[in-house]
């Protein structure tokens, strides 16, 4: 089979396409013919070298196919069936546990940048039905961090606030999801481009926030005042004052992203004023994609999809994400 690897020590120059065996099915496990996968920012810092993986390692932690055979004592799935990976493979149910964050596709290991994995039935979950394959590879992570965010660290509902930073895949399936259960979004972007797109995706207000640089306080008027229920906190340090001035008392910030660094000042005085709840999400487990995948099908929720990319030409893919070209999920159709 034909896959994708990252050399050591990482880098765009040392994603490598070879030629591997095909693996085979152990007990419990499912042989998947993957279709397509899609990027993330976490696919970005394994294959810079930023995350250290094994020499070698197969990257991607999303990715969407059909099974192909079973081994022995699988219940859940069957020859033919449409799949979808799961970020963290062994978090099933309940609160995260250290031991459920190390075996993620692409870091922990293998990852889905081949034509066929070989996974536990309890590491995959079933496609929404009617998608496409580039359609479910773009859910598993950004699709999911963003479904947590809204409905299980928080419960948003008709008529709440939102309010998501940027074009990425998270901040756009947050604006999706808010929509479909009702809620008004405020979307930040520093391309009016984007914000027309954001703003045809059903976005209530946009602001650009290279022209409005308090776009917190900004964001805290449109509400009459009140401030927003919910925030997707893509940024980091250099926007988390900003979201916090935009949030009502009582609020809750979704902290998902480190765009702008891993470290920096916190308004503590701001914060505890408010009365404000931050969550740090990371992804989520496979009773979150389960409903969440029900939701779609509810809803009718479809991701919105940029360019897509043969496995050949995944060093172009991840260009084409570090150049901020793209909008919404840069897929690999393999």
């Amino acid at each position: 089979m034909k896959v994708a690897s990252v050399k050591a020590p990482g880098g765009l120059e040392n994603l490598k396409i070879e030629e591997r065996p095909d693996p085979q099915p152990a007990r419990g496990e499912v042989l998947v013919r993957v279709r397509a996968s899609s990027l993330n920012y976490h696919d970005l810092v394994v294959v810079r070298g930023a995350i250290p993986v094994e020499d070698g390692r197969i990257p991607m932690s999303d990715g969407a196919g059909e099974v192909v055979s079973v081994g022995e004592g699988v219940t859940r799935f069957a020859p033919g069936d449409h799949v979808m990976s799961m970020f963290f493979p062994d978090w099933i149910d309940g609160s995260p546990d250290a031991a459920d964050f190390r075996g993620v596709p692409g870091e922990g290991l293998n990852g889905f940048a081949a034509e066929l994995v070989a996974v536990p039935e309890t590491a995959i979950t079933r496609m929404p039905a009617g998608y496409s394959f580039r359609e479910a590879a773009s859910l598993p992570c950004a699709a999911l961090t963003a479904w947590r965010a809204l409905f299980v660290e928080n419960s948003v509902k008709p008529g709440d606030w939102v309010l998501v930073q940027g074009t990425g895949g998270v901040s756009i399936f947050g604006l999706q999801f808010a929509k479909a259960a009702g809620a008004r979004v405020i979307a930040t972007s520093s391309s009016d481009e984007k914000l027309a797109r954001l703003k045809d995706l059903g976005a209530d207000h946009c602001i650009n926030y290279k022209e409005t640089p308090e776009w917190g306080k900004a964001a805290f008027k449109l509400t009459g005042g009140r401030g927003v229920d919910e925030v997707i906190e893509v940024g980091g340090p250099a926007t988390l004052a900003q979201s916090i001035k935009a949030s009502r008392a009582g609020g809750h910030i979704s902290l998902i992203g480190v765009l702008t660094g891993v470290a920096g000042d916190v308004p503590i005085f701001a914060l505890f004023a408010k009365n404000l709840t931050v969550s740090g999400i990371t992804v989520g487990s496979r009773r979150h994609q389960e409903d969440m995948i029900a939701a779609i099908e509810a809803n009718g929720v479809k991701p919105v999809l940029d360019e897509d990319f043969a496995l050949d030409d995944i060093g172009a893919a991840f260009q084409h994400q570090i150049d901020q070209k793209h909008f919404g999920k840069i897929t690999l159709s393999i």
